[in-house]
């Protein structure tokens, strides 16, 4: 019997990527742009000057109502009320035992209105997960992944690009703001995946293409999912699917700074119990010594695997994060990993592995 091919989702730029000789992938349920120009230039563009990347395929869910903050301080996993109007915040969504569903960028657009995004492959899961828990609340939660497209400028002229399209200030690291950018408006937020300075701006699907035009002429480079795992992972940003899911807790992924147990969270009483005992084990950051490339599923000699692993252009050696007992956890510790038959020796360094000179 001939398996029946998967129909991939289009995001409203796909005839620009295409238009732009990009080498198109699936990722997630879309066909998406690996590369245009290639990794290691793509990536040099980001940490160097600025680059533009389609985020559009992630997902939106927006809630408000007279207990929206109760409803989110159930489900997230960080101190939603610290989060002011026109704030920020990332936290996990944890399941009861502790296991991560998916981690999240959360935005306060009014005092009882947020907006939270999702990964793509999560998406349907955390509205699911949103609904069936929003039954005991007076809020409403409603499916926004179609009403917009989203785009990241990033690096260190990412913002002076952005503001010479925009009508007024941009919002500061972790904040969010209404503006008007190359003539249309949007939501402009301060948030990024790439260890740089940036913005996220979230439109309009239909109006995307023209503001894709604007800053490309501006300056950015267009960037494709090659360079942003290559520098997400020089920072030790997380992707879920690798270094987080529902079998690890956030507690052994470090992430640990985003959970306030005392809120109640779903999940909070295992967080806690974790937090108070130790992980059993811990993900860290490595850097290969030598040669190689260690790769997602590599196991780690005496206990251990890798989660991601890449080429880093700017340390020019392959870098990763892996799971390793507590008492390999400490930068210094040699590990060795299994490549395909070939052991390659590994430093466990202090995160991120990659730092911007002073």
């Amino acid at each position: 019997m001939t398996p029946v091919a998967e129909t991939l989702r289009h995001t409203p730029l796909y005839q620009r990527h295409a238009a732009a000789g990009a080498r198109l992938v699936p990722f997630a349920g879309w066909e998406m742009p690996v590369q245009y120009a290639g990794i290691r230039a793509e990536h040099l563009a980001v940490r160097r000057a600025a680059g533009v990347f389609d985020v559009s395929h992630m997902g939106q869910i927006e809630t408000k109502g007279p207990q929206v903050v109760a409803l989110l301080q159930r489900l997230l996993s960080n101190e939603i009320r610290r989060i002011p109007e026109g704030g920020a915040q990332y936290s996990v969504l944890c399941r009861e035992d502790g296991g991560v569903l998916d981690d999240l960028f959360t935005y306060r657009l009014a005092d009882c209105h947020f907006l939270t995004v999702t990964n793509a492959a999560n998406h349907d899961r955390d509205l699911a997960w949103f609904r069936s828990h929003a039954a005991d609340f007076d809020v409403d939660v409603i499916d926004r992944q179609a009403d917009f497209a989203m785009l990241a400028i990033q690096g260190p002229r990412a913002r002076a690009l952005v503001q010479s399209l925009a009508d007024g200030p941009l919002p500061p690291r972790m904040h969010c703001c209404e503006r008007t950018v190359a003539g249309l408006p949007m939501l402009v937020c301060g948030t990024g995946y790439t260890g740089e300075d940036g913005l996220e701006l979230l439109l309009d699907p239909g109006a995307s293409p023209g503001v894709w035009d604007a800053l490309l002429a501006a300056g950015a480079a267009p960037v494709g999912l090659g360079a942003r795992d290559t520098l997400r992972l020089e920072v030790c940003f997380h992707l879920y699917g690798n270094d987080l899911s529902e079998d690890r807790g956030p507690i052994e992924a470090g992430l640990g700074w985003c959970c306030c147990e005392e809120t109640g969270f779903i999940g909070s009483e295992t967080v806690a119990a974790v937090r108070a005992a130790g992980p059993a084990e811990k993900l860290v950051g490595f850097v290969i010594d030598g040669p190689g490339i260690a790769r997602q599923g590599n196991a780690v000699v005496g206990g251990g695997e890798v989660t991601s692993g890449t080429f880093s252009p700017c340390l020019e050696r392959g870098i990763g994060m892996a799971y390793v007992s507590g008492e390999r956890a400490v930068a210094g510790t040699r590990i060795e990993i299994d490549v395909r038959g070939t052991v390659r020796t590994a430093v466990v360094e202090r995160k991120p592995l990659y730092r911007k000179e002073a």
